[in-house]
């Protein structure tokens, strides 16, 4: 599918820059969630067929990051998910960070201070030369969400197998738009509500195989096990063998609509959603007397935007954010130039 005809399952209304927050549904998506809802309602089937759109999506967010299905296990939330690696880190181990890094990959290290876990935050352009031999993981954004900043994760990957550090990631606010390659990291943790247009309660952590064998699945339940039919009661316990052991119970209903988002996400590429986001975002920039970037969010201090700005984006019916005392405004897959150019003009126009 190319990206002109998936633009057309989508229904936006105009002036949606705020992706980075929630991302828009397409129709297929809205279409599943409504008919199983509609289900529920009246008691029409079993809960079996929504559990089965928990694998679809599996399997389609595996691909997109380039790792087998066993590989990933399915959650809620990234800190539910980060929070089972923050826990299995030995005593007094060490934690690198950026020092704007959004609190899923933050908070899950920093409760365990009482176990001696320190973490150390820097600026992210001084994150690779900060790693060193004290080092035990290095926990960051992909793309900050702050900022919109793009990790450098080639540079970050090769300082920390030079000193064996982990790597744990959130690419909350990349998988969707921006190319991953999960050879490179230990650990993915990545939010499905934002760029990967699914309803919020999906998650996905991809765990490498040396690593998920030093986890405990903390919050093992029937779904966690090898033959989850096999799974509803009693003590007996035969967890999965693969990454699924992590799993917890779906919230259906939210994979219900999953899947299709991220079925169609697949369909038209990675690659033509980056170049299609990112070019709005240079649109955006340009339109400000700003230089190019390499993201498809685009944050602005006082320094570049008027004071009100923020009520200008909103008189126009233009919705961004504001996040860390910034404006922040980012670019999807659905986003128009027509889009662009509203806010552009709402900022500039006296």
């Amino acid at each position: 599918m190319d990206l002109l005809e998936a633009r057309r399952l989508f229904d936006p209304e105009p002036g949606w820059l705020n992706s980075a927050s929630y991302g828009l549904p397409p129709r297929p998506a809205w279409a599943a969630l409504q008919e199983a809802l509609d289900d529920w309602r009246h008691g029409r089937t079993s809960w079996e067929p929504w559990a089965e759109a928990t694998e679809r999506a599996r399997a389609a967010f595996a691909r997109l990051i380039g790792a087998s299905p066993g590989d990933i296990a399915v959650g809620a939330a990234v800190s539910q998910q980060v929070g089972l690696v923050a826990a299995a880190l030995p005593e007094g181990a060490r934690v690198l960070a950026p020092e704007v890094e959004f609190t899923s990959n933050l908070f899950p290290y920093l409760v365990q201070r009482d176990r001696g876990v320190t973490v150390e935050m820097v600026p992210l352009a001084e994150l690779v030369d900060r790693i060193d031999e004290r080092v035990d993981l290095v926990a960051l954004s992909a793309v900050q969400s702050a900022t919109g900043e793009v990790s450098d994760l080639a540079a970050v990957a090769a300082r920390a197998r030079d000193v064996g550090a982990r790597v744990v990631v959130d690419a909350t606010q990349a998988v969707g738009w921006h190319e991953i390659d999960v050879a490179q990291v230990d650990a993915l943790v990545c939010a499905a509500y934002k760029w990967l247009c699914a309803p919020r309660g999906t998650s996905f952590c991809y765990l490498a195989p040396d690593l998920r064998e030093q986890i405990t699945p903390h919050a093992a339940g029937w779904y966690a096990g090898a033959d989850v039919h096999a799974s509803y009661y009693g003590p007996r316990m035969e967890l999965a063998a693969d990454a699924r052991r992590f799993d917890i119970s779906p919230a259906w209903h939210c994979w219900v609509g999953a899947a299709p988002a991220l079925e169609l996400i697949e369909q038209v590429g990675v690659a033509a959603i980056e170049e299609h986001d990112v070019g709005l975002a240079n649109r955006f920039r340009a339109g400000l007397g700003l230089p190019a970037g390499d993201s498809a969010i685009v944050s602005l201090g006082a320094d570049v935007v008027p004071e009100d700005a923020g009520q200008r984006l909103a008189e126009a019916g233009i919705r961004a954010a504001s996040r860390a005392g910034s404006l922040r405004a980012s670019f999807h897959l659905y986003t128009t130039e027509a889009d662009v150019d509203a806010a552009v003009a709402a900022l500039t126009t006296h």
